[in-house]
């Protein structure tokens, strides 16, 4: 940094309203643990609305103004919040509206999606991140990805779509038994009513996922949103236009991939070969 010059520091409208609750909160001689034993939250989530860390949702704005008797300030705040900040605000919490969704489809090119994933093989992906992470934080990752495969044990059911990557059957990553227990994983799902798997053969003459991963979801009020995941950041799409070209594309890989049917054919042998080795 240049003498004479200083760093900018950009306070995002979700900050500010954390900053907005906490004077609330303090003016209504509450602690953090209080005021979240009244809404029925953890004390963790009030501290990370406070700190501007995590959005904080309309309808518990609604709960806090009453409980704080604010007049309505924290809902319209929240409501004022600037489009392009809901967004990055809804990528933070994307795990609630997957947890929630009606249907969701997932092309990956790289790992199996983590709603499919092992506990074993989820350990793998964490333990390989670098720069490398901490034993207790792998394990707390791990955690949270496996409570996010209770949407597939939810009623009414979702409706759950996955295009991966045949190269994604054949890495060898760890020990071969990781590998072989996610395969016979993977093909167990392929057999759930309400969840689909196609394979991308790795002889694709036109593809249209070059690009990347992404995700598309449905929520319960059948809004259409798309989630894209990069190294450094992810993005949350919910402009019909960023959408519609996301659904387009996902519509094409549909076409270029193997059928469920083929995509099944296709696991078999490869499990066959790899249970004849063992």
């Amino acid at each position: 940094m240049q003498p004479g010059t200083h760093s900018i520091r950009r306070v995002t409208s979700w900050q500010l309203i954390g900053a907005q609750l906490r004077h609330f909160r303090k003016l209504a001689g509450l602690t953090q643990a209080a005021l979240a034993a009244q809404l029925g939250v953890g004390e963790d989530t009030i501290a990370s609305i406070e700190q501007g860390r995590r959005a904080l949702q309309l309808d518990l704005a609604v709960q806090l103004d009453e409980l704080l008797n604010t007049k309505g300030a924290l809902r319209v705040a929240v409501e004022r919040v600037p489009k392009k900040e809901r967004y990055q605000a809804l990528v933070k919490d994307f795990v609630q509206y997957e947890q929630d969704a009606v249907s969701l489809f997932s092309y990956q090119s790289q790992l199996i999606p983590g709603l499919l994933q092992t506990e074993e093989y989820a350990r793998l992906v964490f333990s390989s991140h670098y720069p490398p992470l901490e034993e207790e934080e792998i394990e707390k990752r791990v955690t949270t990805r496996l409570a996010r495969q209770k949407i597939l044990e939810r009623k009414p059911r979702p409706i759950l779509h996955f295009i991966l990557e045949e190269s994604i059957l054949h890495a060898e990553l760890g020990d071969p038994e990781i590998m072989l227990k996610q395969l016979l994983h993977l093909r167990r799902c392929m057999d759930l009513p309400f969840v689909s798997i196609q394979i991308m053969p790795r002889k694709t003459p036109r593809h249209a996922g070059l690009a990347g991963p992404l995700v598309l979801l449905e929520t319960p009020d059948h809004d259409q949103l798309a989630y894209v995941e990069m190294h450094l950041r992810a993005e949350l799409y919910d402009d019909p236009a960023d959408v519609s070209a996301l659904m387009q594309k996902y519509g094409m890989l549909r076409t270029q991939a193997l059928t469920a049917e083929e995509s099944a054919r296709l696991l078999d042998a490869l499990l066959a070969a790899l249970l004849g080795e063992t």
